[in-house]
């Protein structure tokens, strides 16, 4: 039994070893310059960075330390090679304890298919420790045939360099169809679970889902622990020529603060896009509030407050507000979070499956007005 347990390790070590040199045979490709989706940045000092150079200093350090997270980001490229692998350098290399590495420092590798959609290919797991991680996304695919690709990075990273290896008679091309479609994104601002908290990889946040479902670009401005309705923000939010605008800040805010913050962040967005849809999402009802009276009524505490504001705005004559109930996100799904308030893919899916109508539906008016 032991002879075969050490002939099974010695074959393992063998095959670990020999994908460490297939990759190290690959020509690799900086993708700096190749389309990023999600940032409202395209010209930051930072790579892959969600916010521009400009604000820094203008916001709490919470908000920039926060917004150079790669959440939403997403690279896009085609290639024709059989051999597909990432490197990357992390900017942090954190860890957590309620949430898979892959989730929060790998990348997620999605492909064309030939009906349009997007469908997962592989996901690039980081480096036990450290920054730096290389990692092998396919091997023998059918060569002489172009891949378009949409490779999303980080969740609670960021991502400081990314190189995509391929084979050296293969090429590494910026994408030849736009999808997701580039222009008049989905802007969402919200919380540690909008960023993506505890997506088992970056494809499996909502905001991902919806990007690629609505086929959409969507802007990920999720700020763990950090959605305090910070009037920075919205004006950040209303630099974008968005489809639609998405306010999902509840589980950051006290009660106090959606009485007297939330009309003027609205506000903010309505004076520079007069006709925009804004969606004012409540707060999720998590399965905790099942056994903690004290949470059950924080929760309807919270939602009441925001629709007094959004009663009041709509009363002060906005015809372009919409109001997403907690009943829709979760679906009533116990199983849907990882902690009792962060979700799971499953809360995802769901969370993407109950918002989805309703965007499209706005982003369709939008674009045929």
């Amino acid at each position: 039994m032991i002879q075969r347990l050490l002939a099974a390790a010695v074959v393992a070590l063998a095959s670990i070893s020999a994908q460490g040199a297939v990759v190290d045979e690959l020509v690799y490709t900086d993708m700096q310059p190749y389309p990023l989706l999600g940032t409202l940045a395209p010209n930051a000092s930072i790579a892959y960075s969600r916010l521009p150079d400009s604000i820094q200093g203008t916001v709490r350090d919470e908000l920039w330390n926060l917004g150079i997270n790669s959440a939403g980001l997403a690279v896009r490229f085609r290639s024709d090679s059989p051999r597909l692998a990432a490197k990357w350098k992390s900017r942090n290399g954190f860890n957590m304890n309620h949430m898979t590495p892959t989730g929060i420092r790998g990348l997620d590798l999605y492909v064309l298919q030939d009906d349009s959609t997007w469908t997962t290919m592989s996901s690039a797991r980081p480096a036990y420790r450290g920054k730096n991680n290389t990692c092998l996304l396919s091997t023998d695919m059918k060569p002489g045939v172009m891949r378009e690709y949409l490779l999303y990075l980080s969740l609670y990273d960021g991502v400081d360099s990314l190189y995509i290896g391929v084979d050296s008679t293969s090429a590494v091309l910026p994408p030849a169809i736009d999808l997701p479609r580039r222009g008049k994104p989905v802007v969402m601002y919200g919380t540690s679970i909008l960023q993506g908290g505890c997506a088992t990889r970056p494809g499996m946040a909502h905001t991902n889902i919806l990007e690629r479902e609505l086929q959409r670009e969507v802007v990920n401005l999720g700020l763990s622990g950090n959605a305090r309705l910070d009037p920075e923000m919205a004006r950040l939010m209303a630099s974008a020529d968005a489809s639609v605008f998405v306010v999902d800040a509840l589980p950051n805010c006290k009660v106090e603060q959606i009485d007297s913050l939330m009309i003027p962040f609205v506000e903010i967005l309505r004076k520079a896009h007069p006709t925009t849809p804004v969606v004012m999402v409540e707060s999720p009802i998590f399965p905790i509030a099942r056994f903690s009276m004290e949470v059950e009524a924080t929760l309807a505490a919270k939602n009441d407050a925001l629709r007094r504001a959004y009663d009041a705005l709509v009363a002060g004559g906005d015809r372009n507000l919409y109001y997403f109930e907690s009943t829709d996100i979760l679906g009533g799904d116990p199983e849907a979070t990882v902690d009792n308030y962060h979700f799971t893919d499953t809360g995802f899916a769901n969370f993407a499956r109950a918002m989805k109508p309703l965007l499209q539906s706005l982003i369709s008016q939008q674009i045929t007005q």
